[in-house]
This record gives C-alpha cells, sequence and structure tokens, in this order.
C-alpha cells in the first residue's frame, strides 16, 4: 500500500495539515486531517488514495483578531481550493462527514470541474432550530430506555467539564453525547480526538450561524455530479433521515443509504457494509462517465 504522507500549507497563518494514505483512486475528506483518519477503515485504502484536510476549525490560529466573517463558508470553500491545489488534485471524490458535508457539497457546486462524486456522510440539510427540533422529538419517541438513560448520566457532568476547559468545549460535548452520536450506546470515542484541535470561533460561529442559514438546494439546478448520500438510523444528534424527504427532488443525481445498525458515523459503525457500498456507487458513476 502506497506510504502515508502529510504536509502543512500556509493560509494566512493558520497552518492546515493533509494525511494521505492509501492507494487508487483520489478522494478528498474535508475536516480534520487527524480525527477523519480514524473513521475510515484500512480496506477501503487499498482502494482509494484518500487525502484528508485540516479546515480553519481545527488549527491553532496565528496572533491576531479574526472578525467571523473570515470564516464564512465562501473562505472556508476558498481554502478547500488552496489545499486542493497543494495536493496537486485534478480530479477527484469529495467527502464530508457532519457539518463537513455542507462544505463537500458547496465546494463541489463552485468547482465542479475537479469533482467526480460528493459523498454526504451523517449529516441533516441545515442545523436550522427547526431540524433540531426535529431531533429532539426522534429522540424522545424512537430512543430505548437504556439509551435516555445513559445521555441523562452524561449530562450530569457535561456543564461542569465545559467550565473547566472552555477550549475544549466542542470536543467535550461530542463526547458526552455518545448516547445520541454512536449506536452502541457505550462506545467511547475519546481515541478518535486524541490531539486534535479545535478553535471555537470556528465552530461557534461555523457551525452556529453558517450552517443554521445554509440552503443547500440553493444552485442544484444545474448540479448533474452524482451524490451519494449515508445515514444513520440512530443518528440522534443531527436528526431523522426524514429530514432529506423533501430535498432529495431537488437532486438530479442522488443514491441515499441507511444503515441499520449507525449512528452519526456510518463509515466507522458500520464500516465493511459502507464500504461495499461506496465501491459499488463509485463504479457505478464511472461507468457512467466513461
Amino acid at each position: 500500500m502506497e506510504h502515508t504522507k502529510t504536509a502543512k500549507t500556509n493560509i494566512a497563518g493558520f497552518q492546515l495539515g493533509s494525511s494521505s494514505e492509501g492507494q487508487g483512486h483520489p478522494a478528498l475528506v474535508i475536516g480534520s486531517s487527524v480525527y477523519y483518519p480514524r473513521t475510515f477503515s484500512s480496506e477501503l485504502r487499498r482502494h482509494f488514495r484518500l487525502h484528508f484536510i485540516d479546515h480553519k476549525g481545527f488549527v491553532p490560529p496565528p496572533p491576531g483578531h479574526f472578525e467571523n466573517s473570515f470564516f464564512s463558508m465562501d473562505n472556508l470553500i476558498a481554502d478547500i481550493e488552496t489545499m486542493r491545489k497543494s495536493l496537486s488534485l485534478e480530479s477527484f471524490v469529495i467527502i464530508g462527514h457532519s457539518g463537513h458535508a455542507f462544505m463537500a457539497l458547496e465546494y463541489a457546486k463552485k468547482y465542479p470541474q475537479h469533482i467526480e462524486g460528493v459523498v454526504l456522510l451523517g449529516v441533516v440539510p441545515n442545523y436550522s432550530p427547526e431540524s433540531h427540533e426535529a431531533g429532539q422529538k426522534y429522540f424522545e419517541e424512537f430512543a430505548s430506555p437504556e439509551r435516555k438513560e445513559a445521555l441523562n448520566e452524561n449530562l450530569k457532568y457535561l456543564d461542569e467539564e465545559i467550565a473547566a476547559n472552555p477550549e475544549q468545549r466542542f470536543i467535550t460535548y461530542c463526547l458526552r453525547m455518545g448516547p445520541k452520536s454512536w449506536y452502541d450506546i457505550h462506545f467511547d470515542a475519546t481515541h478518535l480526538w486524541r490531539d486534535v484541535y479545535t478553535n471555537m470561533q470556528v465552530f461557534d460561529y461555523v457551525w452556529g450561524e453558517v450552517f443554521r442559514d445554509l440552503d443547500i438546494t440553493q444552485g442544484l439546478e444545474n448540479f448533474k455530479i452524482p451524490v451519494f448520500l449515508g445515514l444513520g438510523r440512530f443518528d440522534f444528534l443531527t436528526g431523522p433521515p426524514s429530514l432529506w424527504d423533501k430535498v432529495l427532488p431537488y437532486f438530479k443525481n442522488i443514491e441515499c443509504k441507511i444503515y441499520e445498525k449507525s449512528s452519526h458515523t456510518p463509515q466507522l459503525e458500520e464500516s465493511e457494509l459502507f464500504d461495499r457500498d461506496f465501491l459499488n456507487w463509485f463504479q457505478r458513476i464511472s461507468k457512467l462517465k466513461d
């Protein structure tokens, strides 16, 4: 298997990292170059050269003050394009999980000439109050008593832990929300977050405002790139798969797969099934392109 290669790209003083692993067709994974390699299988690396890249939310900022507008969607997309150039990628699949799915899709809209397919995982169409409400209702109606009890136990410590280390609050929140975000109620994701840095200005603004107000249907009228949407049946963190029902018709070419024993991260929770689905989808769209 082709060796792992790591690099840093300086963008306005932010040292964005990349980690390239595996062999085969290129795929660009948006998010943390530390976290996301831990969520994709070694088997997938036998078929794809996976390029994991940071965005500014996962690296320490340089000295100085940054307005929130510095982390707008347009600027985040521009950073992805800079990283693409630094990796010398011309034609590839782009992959985004959770909020990074929005970045992947919006990048593909702006730079379709480079994108063969888009993979969106563990995401709802937006992070609006309505989506949050639907997610909470889904949890209340369908979560087991054991899952609810485990969450309540975790929440006892959330405020205290955030107060003790506010700069780690995104990671703390993700860990304490484990019963909502993993099919296995007692799964401990601590190892996934080891050595991951989070810039809380970016997460507060992008996750709290940019994704809240995003309308992903904009620009889809002329968007013909194939999309693979992978959702977990038990994703109580972002909301039920049914939130996509009104949005799917806007896509011209989308395949949706619901993973029945997954929550928020199907590529890890049902890796063997996900790998097979992803490879089959990629083979189909490659044949259509040819």
